[in-house]
């Protein structure tokens, strides 16, 4: 029986109307169908009903009106929580104020009580002096600075320099104590006041400090001390006295040329200025002190009642 062969012609007709890349069907479809069919499909319903993506232009337009509506809703939540805590600010706001006013009329009151029972006091000691025959009580109150005290003489205002800092300096006055030349120390207060003294005043205060005999001028650290209470520049010193031969017997002493080269040599600032009317407060807390005789040469310590160990 004959060998068959196939009918080679009719292959190579197939083969040739076969797609060159038959093989790679896969990739050929992913290729041509990229969109998902159910993607497809919505997109042919979009078409069929009419509606389409909504434009860019319109979507940033709705996107600034719900973030207006956002920002107004809280903005008028803020409003709505100010106004409901509005109440309760004003409230403790005038309670602070009450009590405020409250305790200034304390103090008020207590100062009152306090000058009363100074005045008390006063008057007691001017009593028990007078029974201890002492005359001129008056007299020796004003000077004590017991008494508040009216009447003419100088005010004299000392102050730093311009140019005075807390800082360091250099080229100091006398000694390496001073750190800054321009500045008023207390040594220079003391002397401005023990010249005032020697020229003839009668009573002195130092921005409204009334100083005694027992009053101290000191330091401390920048502040100037009198009686231990702070004071501030410039200084003021006013002294109860004959004006202008105060003034004039002041500005000629040792203690006024002594100011009066601080001014040139150093920039402090001061004035000098005859007053018709002063008034000065009496000094704060006294101390009563009290002396006796002493005992004769020819008296024994048994005789005066003491005797020794």
């Amino acid at each position: 029986m004959p060998q068959q062969y196939p009918d080679r012609s009719s292959a190579t007709r197939e083969a040739a109307l076969r797609r060159p890349d038959a093989s790679m069907s896969l990739l050929t479809n992913v290729m041509e169908h990229s969109l998902d069919d159910g993607y497809a499909e919505a997109a042919a319903r979009r078409g069929e009903t009419g509606t389409s993506r909504m434009p860019r232009t319109v979507r940033g337009k709705l996107s600034l009106a719900v973030g207006l509506v956002l920002a107004a809703v809280v903005v008028t939540l803020g409003a709505a929580q100010a106004q409901v805590s509005a109440p309760t600010l004003a409230k403790d706001r005038q309670q602070l104020i009450d009590r405020i006013e409250s305790e200034t009329r304390t103090a008020d009151a207590l100062q009152k009580s306090v000058n009363k029972l100074r005045d008390e006091v006063s008057a007691k000691q001017r009593q028990a002096l007078k029974d201890q025959g002492v005359t001129d009580v008056e007299r020796i109150s004003l000077l004590a600075g017991a008494t508040a005290v009216t009447g003419s003489g100088v005010k004299l205002v000392v102050d730093d320099a311009t140019e005075a800092s807390s800082g360091g300096g250099s080229n100091p006055r006398t000694s390496s104590d001073f750190s800054d030349t321009g500045r008023v120390r207390d040594r220079d207060m003391q002397r401005v006041v023990n010249g005032l003294w020697a020229s003839g005043a009668e009573a002195i205060s130092i921005n409204g400090q009334r100083l005694t005999a027992l009053s101290a001028i000191r330091a401390a650290g920048d502040a100037i001390l009198v009686d231990n209470k702070p004071l501030a520049p410039p200084y003021t010193v006013l002294a109860i006295g004959d004006g202008k031969r105060l003034s004039t017997a002041f500005q000629d002493s040792a203690d006024g040329q002594y100011l009066h080269v601080l001014e040139q040599n150093y920039g402090i600032r001061a004035s000098i200025s005859t007053e018709s009317e002063l008034k000065l407060p009496a000094a704060p807390s006294l101390i009563i002190r009290s002396a006796s005789p002493a005992p004769s040469a020819g008296k024994s310590a048994a005789e005066t009642g003491k005797g020794t160990n």
